[in-house]
């Protein structure tokens, strides 16, 4: 056998080792945080949320890479006493399932968003967006204003971002093909590498919880589909921001906007306080917090929460 086919073997061996290894790293991740709740069919896909207390109807919509244990390792256990809180994995994150990348569109997300709540029957409920869910919230309060009564938004995207941050690099993928196959490949090894990073970056200046990836979704991210869906979300998010950006005008609900002072992804300034003061909203933030205040200030968040639930 010439050099060259010796190596060319040795490649494809290698490969073939990181694509088990990725494959088990998944397969792992997911048996630690499996499934636990209620699974709805919308044009386009899946939408897996969970059902907690009684009352007013909350809906919560999480960021980038995120999933329904963002909100449930701290911040509805401040809310189920009182409300009734419908934590979503958004369309193709977490155990949620979408159909293809085309889903991954701010304005696509939504809608299923809003197809999801007309089927469940929850009126107009007060809708809380984190991040890149706040993004979609935006949308869903513009293209769908008869399926949402207030927004309450936690350090939301609400304009282009110019800058990836370093925590997201990893999945901004150039080209769409690529994505299903670095995500069936590599990935898995990938997190395992770079996920303290990530997490220090998201949550700076704010210390990782120390059982983040078990009880906060972190773990999640191991996941070859949980690659996939980020990915998919930062190229299509981006392509599509546009469709918001300058139509703050016709948002005619309550707006809140919740911001850490000291987010180490988004300018509270640009993303928070200019959004706000476009669209009539308040403002507000918490000193010393970054990006990740629905799992390290859970109790402002949910006072947050309760003062926009009295204005639907």
């Amino acid at each position: 056998m010439s050099t060259f086919g010796i190596v060319l073997m040795v490649i494809l061996l290698l490969l073939l080792l990181v694509t088990i290894l990725t494959q088990f790293i998944g397969s792992q991740a997911a048996s630690q945080v499996p499934r636990r709740g209620k699974m709805t069919r919308v044009r386009g896909g899946r939408i897996h949320w969970l059902d907690q207390g009684q009352g007013q109807p909350v809906v919560l919509i999480h960021g980038l890479g995120g999933n329904t244990d963002n909100f449930t390792y701290a911040l509805n256990g401040h809310l189920t006493d009182g409300f009734r809180v419908i934590t979503i994995d958004r369309p193709g994150c977490g155990w949620s399932e979408r159909d293809g990348p085309d889903r991954a569109g701010l304005a696509e997300q939504a809608r299923m968003i809003a197809e999801f709540i007309e089927i469940e029957a929850l009126g107009k409920p007060l809708v809380v967006g984190h991040s890149l869910g706040g993004a979609i919230s935006v949308a869903l309060a513009l293209n769908h204003p008869d399926r949402v009564g207030a927004l309450a938004l936690i350090c939301p995207v609400t304009d282009r971002v110019d800058t990836i941050p370093d925590a997201f690099k990893g999945i901004d993928i150039p080209y769409p093909g690529l994505i299903p196959v670095i995500a069936h490949t590599l990935s898995g090894v990938l997190s395992l590498l770079m996920e303290k990073r990530v997490f220090a970056e998201v949550f700076a200046p704010e210390p990782v919880p120390l059982d983040f990836p078990e009880r906060g979704g972190g773990l999640q991210g191991r996941r070859p589909e949980s690659f996939i869906a980020a990915a998919q979300d930062m190229a299509r998010s981006r392509a599509t921001v546009d469709q918001l950006v300058g139509r703050e005008g016709e948002l005619k609900l309550p707006i809140g906007i919740l911001y850490g002072a000291a987010d180490n992804l988004l300018d509270p300034a640009r993303h928070g306080k200019a959004f706000a003061e476009k669209t009539g909203g308040t403002y507000a933030e918490l000193a010393g917090k970054g990006h990740m205040i629905p799992l390290t200030a859970p109790k402002d968040c949910a006072d947050f929460i309760r003062a926009m639930a009295q204005k639907v």
